[in-house]
This record gives C-alpha cells, structure tokens and sequence, in this order.
C-alpha cells in the first residue's frame, strides 16, 4: 500500500526502488496502467470531498438563506478544513512519531502532497524509533486525500485566474 502510494503518484522519494531486472519491468508496467488510473481515483475523491463542501454549504443556505455567500463558503470551508487536516495537523503527529520540528514536518507535508518527493524526509525509516502499526497506512491515506485535496485548490485557483 505504501509502495502505491507513493509510486503512482509520481511521488518517488528513492529510498523504495526495485533491484532486478523483472522488478524494473514490472514498474513501467504498472505505473503505464497505475499512474492514469490514479489520476482518475484522485480527481474522484476530489469530487467526492467538494460534494460534501458544497452539501453542508447547501444546508446552511437553506437555514440561513445566505444564497451570495454560498460559492465563498464552499471555497473557505474546503480551503481550511484541507488546510487543518492536511498541513496544518499532521506536522504535530511527524513531530511526535519522527521527532522532527513542526517546520520540519510542515516542509515534509507539502512536498508530499505537492509530489515533489525529495526523499530528504520520509516517515518511519528510523532504526531509532519504533512505529505503531497503523502509522504508515495512516500517512498513505494521509497522502491519498491530501493529494486530492491540494488538485481541488489547484483546480480553485486556476478557476480563478481564468
């Protein structure tokens, strides 16, 4: 899971790489059929999550009747809610579990989520540090809907200059 997760989306921080000859082939393979096929699941979580921006918006329309502010509520909410859960927060939980700095941790959230991917910073590779279990699938879903969430601000902010 963690191998998809940060192979398909191009992410590719170097310390993962196949060593044989069929491992190399069978990674061109699978990234020509994965990496589209990622890019679609990550466009349809996007739409999911801005389905459910633009619902609870809906609802405070109808309660409220704020009909002008709607497009503005939906932008904020998703804007700060993916803020919070996806840049924000888990720097805390890499502080913690890694012992990197909050900046350290913020540096390692965006250029994941942004698939950059230096391979300066990656999570639960200290021999140092035991991991629970769960951290690592976790972090891959982590980067699964912060992917989807930085495309929608992508494709917010695109909307806007055009």
């Amino acid at each position: 899971f963690k191998f998809n997760t940060s192979f398909l989306p191009s992410l590719g921080y170097g310390n993962l790489s196949p060593s044989t000859v069929a491992g190399r082939i069978f990674c061109v393979l699978f990234a020509l059929f994965g990496i589209p096929l990622n890019l679609v699941l990550l466009n349809e979580i996007g739409q999911l999550m801005l389905l459910g921006v633009q619902h609870c918006a809906h609802r405070l329309e109808e309660v409220f009747h704020w009909q002008k502010k709607v497009s503005l509520l939906i932008k904020t909410c998703a804007l700060v809610t993916g803020l919070l859960l996806f840049l924000l927060l888990p720097p805390l939980l890499f502080s913690d579990k890694e012992g990197w700095s909050y900046e350290e941790g913020f540096y390692y959230s965006f250029i994941t989520l942004s698939t950059i991917g230096f391979g300066d910073y990656v999570i639960g590779m200290n021999p140092d540090r035991t991991y629970p279990s769960w951290y690592k699938n976790v972090i891959s879903l982590w980067i699964l809907f912060g992917m989807a969430w930085l495309a929608l601000v992508i494709k917010f902010c695109i909307n806007f200059l055009e």
